[in-house]
Parts: C-alpha cells; structure tokens; sequence
C-alpha cells in the first residue's frame, strides 16, 4: 500500500537533521538532537510545504514525497543560507560594546540589532564583526521525515503563530482568528491577517486584553484613591 503523498500548501508535520560539511549543526529527532543542546526537547515542527518557512532546498523537497518515508537531500548553499555578503562584515566602534558592558573577542557571538554576529578581531577601539550567517556559503545535507498532515485547526493556527509572530499569543477561532492581548498584538495582525485567509481560510482580528498584573495595579491605585477621599 502506498503511502499518502504531501502536496504543496499542505501542513505537514516534519522530522529533520541538518550538517554541513559532515558535522551536524541542527535537527529536531531524539537521537540526535542531544548531541547539540543536552536539555533539549526534540519536537516536530509543523511548516506549509512550498510557502519558504524552512530553508529553500528542503522546502523544494518536500513536495510530492511520501508520508512516514526517510529520504536524504543535499543542495547547494544559494538554496540553503546564501552566499557570504562582503557588506555583512562591518566595522564597529569598541565603545558600542563597552557602553553595553559586553567585552568583545575573537569567536564571541551575539545578537546585534536582532541579527546574529560573530567577533572576527578587536583591533585598538575597533570590532570586525560579521553578520553573515555562520552557514553562508555552505552546501547543506538533511535527513528527513515527514511524520503527518496536520488537518486540526487550531494546530495550524498555533503552527503559523510561531512561525510569524515567533511566539502563540492567546486567540480564539470562530468566523475570523481573534487574538486576545496588548495593543502592539494589533500591528501584527495588520501585517499577517492575508497569510492567514490564505492559509488557513479565516482573517485575523484583535480583542484588547491587558495583562492581569496591570489590572490589579489600577485597582489597587483606585482603592488607594478611595481611601484618600474617606480620610477628608
């Protein structure tokens, strides 16, 4: 009996290794993923086949494949993390690190302005630091299964939170995807609310919810305010 096969815009639910020049540098199975992190979890990761929430070269494999089936691609890095750009290697002032306690050396590597870095050299008050990705350049292999199709719902809504807004905020799915939460929640469901007609057949909406912590806040300045007016 042949297996069910995967069509693009399809959510599927995927197992993955990936190594560059033979050395493994991420994966999300059990037997390997101990390897790079001791602590940590292996957990499928849920992506829409064809829509480029995954690097391009496996993206592209996934289509037509069967479910439950282990295969092997390699492909080169145009196709994985790009080529090295001459312009991602910058000239920083030392005092940009030092103003921010951070002593910079040779190796270190940091988040600049949201963006990963790695200290090339420290040369009297300037840094050479790269912002291309540690695998630019590379060509890439990944061993991978596609375990499922993910047809729940809310699975798929939760799956394409994590990849756009990089967390789940709190929602509810009726006619539309309510998101319930502070006011900056509102700019990301501008931006999103077409990926998500389009994904999963029902635009986002915003409901302001304020945290807890801030109600009680304001209910303890009322109280406080009351008991000043008692005291008159």
């Amino acid at each position: 009996m042949t297996n069910e096969i995967v069509k693009k815009n399809e959510f599927v639910a995927l197992r993955y290794t990936g190594s560059a020049n033979g050395v493994m540098f991420d994966s999300n199975e059990e037997e390997n993923i101990k390897k790079l992190h001791q602590d940590a979890t292996a957990r499928e990761v849920i992506v829409v086949v064809g829509k480029g929430m995954i690097v391009p070269g496996l993206d592209k494999a996934l289509e037509e494949k069967e479910i439950g089936v282990r295969y092997e691609v390699s492909f080169v890095a145009r196709e994985g993390f790009g080529e090295r750009k001459r312009e991602l290697v910058k000239t920083i002032p030392l005092k940009v690190f030092t103003e921010k306690q951070i002593n910079p050396y040779p190796g270190l590597t940091l988040a600049i302005d949201n963006m990963t870095a790695r200290i090339i050299t420290v040369s009297g008050a300037r840094v050479i630091t790269d912002f291309n990705n540690p695998l630019a350049s590379k060509s890439l292999h990944y061993s991978f299964m596609i375990t499922r199709k993910v047809t729940d719902e809310q699975e798929k809504v939760r799956a394409l939170f994590e990849v756009s807004f990089k967390f789940a905020p709190e929602f509810e799915i009726k006619d539309k995807i309510t998101i319930k939460g502070p006011q900056i929640l509102e700019m990301y469901v501008k931006a999103f609310s077409d990926m998500f007609k389009e994904l999963v057949g029902k635009e986002l909406a915003f409901e302001l919810k304020n945290p807890p912590a801030r109600d009680a806040s304001a209910h303890e300045h009322d109280s406080a305010e009351h008991e000043h007016e008692h005291t008159h």
